[in-house]
């Protein structure tokens, strides 16, 4: 299958690219910055450089690589987790204007299969962005994966789980995998103690 992955260099995308790869897909990687790239070449997968708030530019670069399936991991999140509510605004572009252009990127191109990252808690003030990110991917037919919070290795909580919901990053580009196939629906993706 061939995978296009907008957000290749977030904290699931770049567990994915190898483990994508390694099953024989053919990978596209997407990063709004050049300077990123190199780790989508390490990992075998091919480096798109590409903002997805330029929907002429998304378009022809997911046209481009005629991908089967679109994954939607794109986020626009600080690197300390006290900053997250000044970038709420940004990351909430992401969901909204962000998601209606790759989807409109991967209808363009064909791409039978859309899948997209949420989450799977309810963020203060954003229930409504998160609804409506799910509900155009919906829409779409695409299937739409709510993780729950991140730990491990490049999250907020790097050494320490923080409550439920929540899933070990490693794990959950591991589950993501088998989702390529799923039908259009919701999935959610959390450790056994935060179902």
């Amino acid at each position: 299958m061939r995978v296009f992955v907008a957000g290749a260099t977030g904290v699931i995308g770049i567990r994915l690219l190898p483990l994508l790869v390694g099953a024989g897909h053919e990978v596209a990687g997407m990063s709004r910055s050049a300077e990123r790239t190199g780790p989508i070449e390490t990992f075998g997968a091919e480096p798109v450089v590409c903002d997805v708030f330029d929907p002429a530019a998304l378009a022809e670069a997911v046209e481009g690589f005629r991908p089967d399936l679109v994954m939607h991991q794109l986020t626009d999140l600080p690197d300390e987790v006290d900053r997250i509510s000044e970038h709420s605004e940004r990351n909430n572009r992401i969901r909204t204007e962000g998601t209606r252009n790759l989807l409109a990127a991967a209808h363009a191109a064909r791409a039978t299969r859309f899948l997209a990252q949420s989450i799977a808690w309810t963020p203060p003030g954003g229930g409504e962005v998160v609804a409506e990110h799910e509900r155009q991917v919906l829409a779409a037919g695409g299937v739409v994966v709510r993780y729950g919070q991140l730990y491990g290795p490049g999250t907020y909580y790097p050494t320490l789980a923080p409550p439920p919901p929540r899933i070990h990053v490693d794990d959950a580009a591991r589950r993501t995998l088998p989702l390529l196939d799923a039908p259009s629906g919701v999935v959610m993706l959390v450790d056994e103690d935060g179902a």
